[in-house]
């Protein structure tokens, strides 16, 4: 999966020969999951149509501060397209385009949207030798990348005059890989091996029956995916589910049993920075397992327990440099019976939920959780999504390992 999927990109089209190259440009974020709208300046319509873009893109194409022939005249509001991107990319910038963005000059909407933009802003340089090597070009292009932005180094080739040199517009393919790299380089987990474990274990009594429960891994999955869209490499130990998750830096090890979870996180965890234990582990196994399956009988039935492994002590008892944190379910005295298990289990930090607070726990699409540090900090969420669930919890550990 692209570190793109997912995001929304504006592309910034300027009047160059190189134009014609967004088409493909357009065609590759949507493929890489992003969602794309495009903004051109007027004379940019003259290289390739707003009609090509608005149908590869999906949304309609801008390039006018409001529209004329509306009956209404309806204003493009620049303002909003700036604070809707994630990432503005500007391919091709010309030169005169690369000096209005130097200056501030702000004459068509494409330039009024690059001065409001929020997000990071790429720009691909793009003309003919002389003018790429001009003084006053050298002068934007350092201007602003000192201004924070990002330039895609414009390639040596063939140019539409016919001379060849330095100043080809890079490549629609070398684009998407120039910024996948350079965001994920930028990513606050890239480099960090993530452990997690998800969903319920099951604890045979026979050949066909278990002791389980109703834990659907919902939130360890969504945790998964959003510690590699971080730039975590991440190992997912996960129980029976019907969760479904795929991802290039998402490595799934399907276990059944506390006995065979326990396995895999120890397998795993000298090699880890961070190991989240989500998974809803049995507590107790059935002490003998039938080899056939047991007949039903008028009697009642008793089945002896033991305990099982305690996988999230056991790790505590080892861990090293790991940042451990444990999930703790619990339906009274939450706040006191999860702090005193961060503190029984050596832990960094644990993640309390309620089965009192509604929409909270198993099955669920939602979540509210507090998070409790080694020092006892208390940080509670709304009730929220798995997924802003994850994010929240994710930035928890974040800022405490680069603290």
């Amino acid at each position: 999966m692209s570190v793109l999927s997912g995001k929304k990109i504006l592309l910034g089209v300027t009047a160059g020969i190189a134009a014609y190259k967004t088409a493909n440009l357009v065609r590759l974020f949507i493929k890489s999951g992003a969602e794309v709208k495009v903004v051109m300046t007027p004379a940019s319509k003259d290289f390739i149509t707003p009609l090509t873009l608005s149908t590869l893109s999906k949304n309609p194409v801008q390039s006018t501060f409001y529209d004329k022939e509306e009956e209404n005249e309806l204003w493009n509001n620049h303002v909003e397209l700036g604070l809707w991107a994630d990432i503005f990319v500007i391919a091709p910038a010309t030169a005169n385009t690369l000096s209005k963005m130097t200056h501030g000059t702000c004459d068509n909407l494409l330039l009024a949207t690059y001065l409001s933009a929020k997000c990071p802003v790429f720009f691909a340089p793009a003309m003919d030798l002389d003018m790429y090597k001009h003084p006053s070009t050298l002068e934007s292009l350092a201007k602003l990348q000192e201004f924070g932005n990002t330039m895609i180094p414009a390639t040596s080739g063939e140019l539409a005059s016919g001379l060849v040199g330095e100043g080809r517009m890079a490549e629609p393919e070398d684009i998407v890989t120039f910024i996948e790299a350079d965001i994920a380089s930028k990513l606050p987990l890239k480099g960090k091996k993530l452990l997690l474990t998800a969903g319920p274990t099951y604890e045979a009594i026979d050949p066909v029956r278990f002791i389980g429960n109703h834990s659907s891994g919902k939130m360890g999955f969504a945790l998964a995916e959003n510690a590699a869209n971080l730039g975590a490499e991440v190992f997912l130990v996960t129980g029976p589910t019907s969760q479904k998750l795929q991802h290039s830096s998402v490595n799934i090890i399907p276990v059944s049993s506390a006995e065979e979870m326990y396995k895999a996180a120890h397998d795993h965890f000298e090699n880890m920075d961070i190991a989240i234990l989500s998974a809803a582990v049995a507590d107790y196994k059935p002490k003998n397992v039938a080899s056939q399956k047991i007949k039903k009988k008028d009697a009642s039935l008793e089945i002896a327990l033991e305990p099982t492994k305690d996988i999230l002590a056991s790790l505590g008892a080892i861990k090293k440099d790991q940042f451990l944190v444990g999930f703790a379910l619990e339906t009274e005295n939450e706040l006191e019976n999860a702090k005193s298990k961060l503190t029984r289990k050596n832990l960094d930090g644990i993640v309390l939920n309620s089965l009192n607070d509604k929409g909270a726990g198993f099955a669920t699409n939602t979540n509210k959780v507090t998070f409790i540090d080694s020092n006892q900090k208390v940080t509670p969420f709304e009730l929220k999504s798995k997924d802003e669930v994850a994010k929240d919890i994710l930035n928890e550990i974040i800022q405490r390992i680069h603290a």
